[in-house]
């Protein structure tokens, strides 16, 4: 049986592996970057170096360097997904220290801009919407809503506070003013201001389900404390005494008194939603509580109506 040093010796001094190391090294010898890494450590590094260290400077050359072999992170061709390989030199090796990849890196800003919106069930192609992609074609008040909004957005860069009031937008059925707020709080998260964007019938419906598991204190807090606050479908449906004074007054009484801009939608103006809270499931008028009520939206928002087709039957 032969010797396995001499086994070695016989395959390493075969022609066909002398000519791929051969290729190999002519390979790593014509990168442009292990040509840089050499140049800058050129004191550092003498042949013996090179010939050591081949197999982690093949592993450079053959990955993909600034995504130029990737299309994305999950496309992406490197031994490490989303991480691409850096020449660095230790204990007299050329070693690989693997860093983030620019689609890695967007990828990751992505991520945290979504985290800075807390969605309660809105759709998601709200939740995707943005500013510039807002159609304001042959329809002048969706011009003047959306200026409101990037109002907003430029008194926050102007002054580096948030504005104490947002918007109530009024208008009819599917004109488009979910989608103002979705691709308003994706401008804000742009900015990194956490903004919770809420479905108020859903909403109330758990409020009501958590007092059971005794949690509604805490969702409660968790909207009320939002650094900006969006109510969306606001006014949509019956309201009980109890949720009209207890939930959302509670909630809209902590944001007037701490100067947190809120946003609403609502397919009623003002006049319509404090005619809708007057009376509530029983058909009792409490019209001074829903003056009150009415008075906390004023302060902590500015109304403008959005018109136009209903955009959802198109």
């Amino acid at each position: 049986m032969e010797r396995i040093g001499n086994t070695l010796k016989r395959v390493i001094n075969s022609s066909d592996l002398a000519a791929r190391y051969e290729q190999v090294r002519n390979e790593v010898m014509e990168s442009k970057g292990v040509q840089e890494f050499i140049q800058e450590h050129s004191s550092e590094i003498d042949k013996s170096v090179v010939e050591k260290s081949l197999g982690k400077l093949f592993e450079y050359v053959s990955a993909s360097h600034k995504c130029d072999k990737c299309p994305n992170i999950d496309g992406c061709i490197n031994v490490m997904k989303g991480f691409e390989p850096k020449l660095v030199l230790a204990h007299g090796f050329i070693d690989i220290d693997y860093i983030k990849c620019p689609n890695k890196l967007i990828d990751d800003e992505r991520r945290n801009i979504t985290n800075m919106i807390d969605s309660m069930y809105m759709p998601k192609d709200v939740m995707e919407a943005r500013l510039p992609d807002v159609d304001l074609e042959h329809d002048s008040s969706r011009i003047i809503v959306v200026g409101e909004a990037w109002k907003f957005m430029d008194e926050l860069s102007s002054t580096g506070k948030l504005p104490e009031r947002g918007l109530y937008i009024h208008g009819p059925f599917g004109t488009g003013k979910s989608y103002v707020l979705g691709a308003l709080a994706n401008e804000l998260a742009n900015r990194r201001i956490r903004t919770v964007i809420v479905y108020v019938p859903e909403f109330l419906r758990e409020i009501k389900q958590s007092i059971q598991d005794q949690t509604m204190n805490e969702k409660i807090d968790f909207v009320k404390k939002a650094t900006v606050l969006m109510l969306d479908d606001f006014g949509a449906e019956s309201i009980s005494t109890w949720a009209r004074d207890e939930v959302i007054g509670t909630i809209l009484q902590y944001r007037m008194a701490e100067k947190l801009p809120t946003f609403f939608t609502s397919n009623l103006n003002h006049d319509e939603l404090e005619h809708h809270l007057t009376y509530t499931q029983r058909g009792e008028k409490e019209a001074v509580k829903a003056q009150r009520i009415m008075e906390r939206i004023k302060m902590i928002s500015k109304p403008v109506q959005l018109k136009g087709k209903n955009r959802r039957n198109t």
